[in-house]
């Protein structure tokens, strides 16, 4: 549900902007506290986040923990296939090629890439693939599915505010993130061997003792 507004409200505001809009309205308000938790943030969709929820998951269940890696190889793929294939402007060449460079004013220490590799976003991708799996995988989901949200949307505003992408790519890179997850979810519900729904410390006690359910 809390997606489904995300996407509503995302789709409101790409008809009402033009495609820069977003970055330049991050760009003129600038902050030091903002500085340091959107770059802490996109680092939410990068691999360290998620060998950290692959630890996680693996005090859980050893089913999401090693389906996680074949989400994360999914998310590579198609992320790479679909910056090829579209080849849009990173916001940096697009506004170098209108003439309005200057008014971009750049997070210090941010290397902020350029060329044909904006749509989608990658960092958004992976961040709403990976939180919507933990969201998914685990067992209380009350407030788990919010934070999910929250961090994940947190990395995708990130990836505007750090003016290395427009909206409509982080917009389409959570669409994408997000299948890819569920898929992935649906996908590893179909082994039903029960050493899977084991955690990491259980399972490893149980092939000491040779008593690993359901291995045969």
């Amino acid at each position: 549900m809390g997606y489904l507004l995300f996407l509503l409200i995302g789709g409101g505001l790409l008809a009402l902007m033009e495609t820069g809009d977003m970055v330049l309205w991050f760009s003129a308000r600038r902050s030091e506290p903002a500085n340091l938790l959107f770059t802490f943030a996109t680092q939410l969709g990068e691999p360290i986040a998620f060998i950290g929820v692959l630890l996680l998951l693996s005090g859980i269940a050893l089913r999401p923990a090693l389906y996680l890696p074949v989400l994360g190889f999914c998310v590579t793929v198609v992320a790479f296939l679909a910056k090829k294939a579209f080849r849009h402007s990173r916001p940096l060449a697009y506004f170098e090629d209108a003439g309005l460079a200057a008014q971009l004013v750049l997070v210090p220490g941010v290397e902020v890439h350029s060329g044909a590799t904006s749509f989608p976003s990658g960092h958004t991708m992976a961040g709403f693939a990976l939180f919507a799996f933990l969201a998914f995988a685990l067992p209380y989901k009350k407030w788990a599915g919010l934070a999910c949200l929250a961090l994940a949307a947190a990395v995708g505003l990130s990836r505007v505010y750090l003016a290395q992408h427009f909206f409509k790519d982080v917009y389409f890179g959570s669409f994408l993130g997000v299948a890819l997850s569920a898929s992935c979810y649906l996908l590893m519900q179909r082994p039903k061997k029960q050493w899977l729904d084991l955690n990491l410390w259980q399972a490893l006690r149980s092939l000491r003792k040779g008593e690993l359910p359901g291995a045969s």
